[in-house]
């Protein structure tokens, strides 16, 4: 199994696209092949070309060639909300066999697949599915995105609990500096290293207009990280 890893995030709007994004870059930048996935959107406009998500058009813009956008993001869901609720809405049930056969699809074209999860970790997609076991039956480790704003120790926190307690390997987390006017930046991130029992790969520092290319030397850790980690993962 080639190395890839599940991009989690402490909330919703807290830039796991532009970490996915620049982390596709870094692996780049090491020689690697890689491509983005983003298996759930949520929030998708209509093109001559069907529902297209801006994240996973992210994902595709800063993968190693463009592969089927279906492949890239296999549920595209219309509606701005929960992801249960919007394929509730569109007549459409979430399952784990299309997810899993496009992941493996990508993963033939590249040496890395970087998979952008759905809003926060604790995420129902139907009624029997949680976006846990997406992450499972791929049977990745996880990065998780901390959005550094006002509450995120303790996000990422219970999120970092919950990886655990689902079973899933965390590899580390990376800062996502979302709000400009936070105050004790350094001081909140010493308290994350301390506490999340796992290492820090990097931080975002707050960019108006980010660039993924100009983020990506900044992810070395994280690159380290999931080249070194010992795959398959069990599930």
């Amino acid at each position: 199994m080639n190395p890839s890893v599940f991009i989690a995030g402490t909330d919703t709007g807290i830039g796991k696209s532009l970490v996915a994004a620049s982390l596709l870059r870094a692996l780049q930048a090491r020689g690697l092949r890689a491509l983005g996935m983003k298996p759930v959107a949520s929030g998708c406009a209509l093109t001559p070309q069907g529902w297209r998500n801006d994240d996973a058009e992210l994902l595709r813009t800063h993968g190693s060639g463009a592969p089927d956008y279906a492949l890239i993001n296999p549920f595209a869901l219309p509606e701005a909300m929960a992801p249960h609720l919007a394929a509730r809405h569109a007549g459409v049930e979430i399952t784990v066999a299309p997810l899993v056969s496009a992941f493996a699809a990508l993963s033939t074209m590249s040496q890395c697949v970087v998979v952008e999860g759905v809003g926060g970790w604790a995420v129902p997609l139907s009624d029997s599915l949680m976006q846990a076991d997406v992450a499972r039956a791929l049977r990745l480790p996880v990065i998780l995105v901390v959005g550094l704003r006002l509450g995120c120790i303790s996000h990422a926190l219970l999120s970092a609990r919950a990886i655990a307690h689902d079973g899933r390997e965390l590899l580390g987390w990376i800062g996502n500096q979302v709000d400009p006017a936070m105050l004790c930046v350094d001081e909140n991130l010493a308290t994350l290293r301390e506490r999340v029992a796992a290492p820090c790969l990097g931080v975002l520092p707050y960019a108006s207009t980010p660039d993924p290319r100009e983020l990506a030397p900044l992810l070395g850790g994280a690159v380290d990280a999931i080249t070194s980690f010992a795959y398959p993962l069990a599930p």
